[in-house]
């Protein structure tokens, strides 16, 4: 057992490098707890009868009290071991995961929560930095699976497959492979480098990456059909939420992907030419949105050299402490800050944009309007409060208000693929779509969620495809892997 009583000992964290130093450039913010700081945190855990960090908060369902024993006793192989079967990726979760297996923790009912985010974090180091990752499977099928898409969904069937012997190719038409991995979460919250030693990983363990891939205008289904066994389209939920507004057809008002992404290839090396170029550099930036999203335009605007930041949500603002309608273990709906909001910022909420003011076609400013949120037959409807008018002057607004659905996908809708209310692709419980040996996984199918939730379906849908395969097959004994 862990430590007697541990959980009463002060949680640390690892914190992050001083904001004057950290808003020079896009390198990682959080900072790293050593390996006998890890060990001493998961001294805290207290091995619950009920661990509802494994059960309930982990959308992965990793062992993490077993996981948390080995370490405190130094078995850091064993823990290893333990946490990639039910983890692909701890290095990605580890780091950007906000990590709802902490806001389950019991420890954290009557006191702070176990240090379970970093624990993962340095497991998986351990296992890069001493060579104990990066095996090829020891036996092959026949069975060829071509996956759609290279961010966590793509990236996690394409791993659990290639475990399984399946011989994997990864299209993205991407320069390079990670998704949103690589081009949507800045570079202070995920070091490139983390993706590229995991992408480097996965090709030695035999996956194959076909980068600058239009699927449905490169290459055909025609032509994946004829030489894969099973496809999976795991291509993200990409159209956003846009403000319908009178002035939006002004110059200056960009989706915040497509800002966060032509950072990442700043970032890349990447050479952007300058009548695409998205700066915030001396501007009044707003952004509409006050999600992860937000959160990321926000830090990545203060980096660039903003001249002011300005966070609009239109929702109201979260209690500092769970309401009694949000009880522990749930999910807490509490004002929660990000490393970038600690960087200096301004932020209001119950703020709804009216007009954008633009000259010569330029935006200029936002005409707003506070709100309130009124409980009419069982619904909270938004009412305008009356006075409140202000107005915001901006030089660039940034919408970061989510996303609607897939969007456009050249195979999905040359295929016609049934689609339900929100135009998210529908599946069975093997995860196919309508048309056969064609899977679907990730925020294509589920909506807009987290990495970990992404990286638990893309698993699941994995697990369907080889179903369906060794179903088709009879289940023939898989052959020896090539050497």
């Amino acid at each position: 057992m862990t430590k007697q009583l541990g959980f009463l000992e002060e949680r640390k964290e690892a914190g992050y490098r001083p904001v004057g130093i950290r808003l020079l450039d896009f390198e990682p913010v959080e900072q790293d707890l050593t390996h006998e700081q890890v060990r001493e945190q998961t001294a805290r855990c207290m091995e619950c009868g009920t661990p509802f960090c494994h059960g309930y908060g982990c959308p992965l369902s990793n062992a993490i009290p077993e996981c948390n024993e080995l370490v405190y006793q130094g078995r850091w192989s064993d823990a290893l071991e333990l946490l990639l079967a039910t983890n692909p990726f701890p290095e990605f979760t580890g780091r950007i995961c906000p990590a709802p297996c902490e806001t389950s923790c019991v420890a954290g009912l009557g006191g702070e929560a176990v240090t379970i985010r970093q624990m993962e974090r340095a497991v998986m180091d351990y296992g890069y930095d001493n060579g104990l990752l990066g095996m090829p499977p020891s036996m092959r099928r026949d069975e060829l699976v071509a996956v759609i898409g290279s961010g966590p969904a793509g990236l996690a069937a394409a791993e659990m497959l290639n475990r399984a012997g399946y011989r994997v190719t990864v299209y993205d038409e991407a320069k390079r492979p990670g998704g949103i991995l690589r081009y949507g979460i800045p570079n202070f919250k995920l070091d490139k480098q983390v993706v590229d030693r995991r992408i480097r990983l996965m090709e030695q363990e035999g996956i194959a990456f076909e980068c600058g891939v239009r699927v449905g205008e490169d290459v055909s289904y025609h032509y994946l059909k004829d030489r894969y066994d099973a496809i999976c389209l795991c291509c993200g939920s990409r159209a956003p939420r846009d403000m319908k507004v009178p002035g939006r057809e002004n110059k200056g008002i960009h989706f915040a992907m497509d800002f966060l992404m032509q950072q990442n290839r700043r970032d890349d090396g990447e050479e952007i030419p300058p009548e695409q170029e998205i700066s915030a550099a001396g501007k009044h930036v707003v952004v509409i949105g006050g999600g992860d999203t937000g959160s990321d335009c926000l830090g990545t605007s203060l980096r660039q050299g903003a001249a002011s930041v300005m966070q609009l949500e239109i929702m109201p603002r979260p209690p500092a402490e769970r309401a009694e309608d949000n009880p522990w273990p749930e999910w807490p709906r509490t004002n929660r800050e990000s490393s970038s909001h600690k960087e200096g910022w301004d932020r209001r909420w119950c703020v709804n944009t009216r007009q954008v003011r633009g000259k010569e076609g330029q935006v200029t400013g936002l005409q707003c309007v506070e709100v309130e949120w009124v409980k009419e037959n069982g619904r909270f409807q938004m009412v305008e409060k009356k006075g409140s008018e202000f107005e915001l002057e901006a030089d660039l607004v940034l919408l970061a208000m989510g996303f609607v659905g897939p969007g456009e996908n050249k195979l999905a809708d040359v295929l016609g693929l049934t689609k339900d209310a929100r135009g998210n692709i529908q599946v069975n419980a093997n995860h196919q779509t309508s048309v056969p040996d064609l899977f679907a996984a990730g925020d294509m199918v589920s909506g807009q969620s987290l990495v970990v939730r992404a990286i638990a379906d893309g698993m699941e849908t994995a697990k369907g495809i080889q179903r369906v395969l060794e179903q088709k097959a009879g289940d023939v004994p898989s052959s020896p892997a090539s050497p």
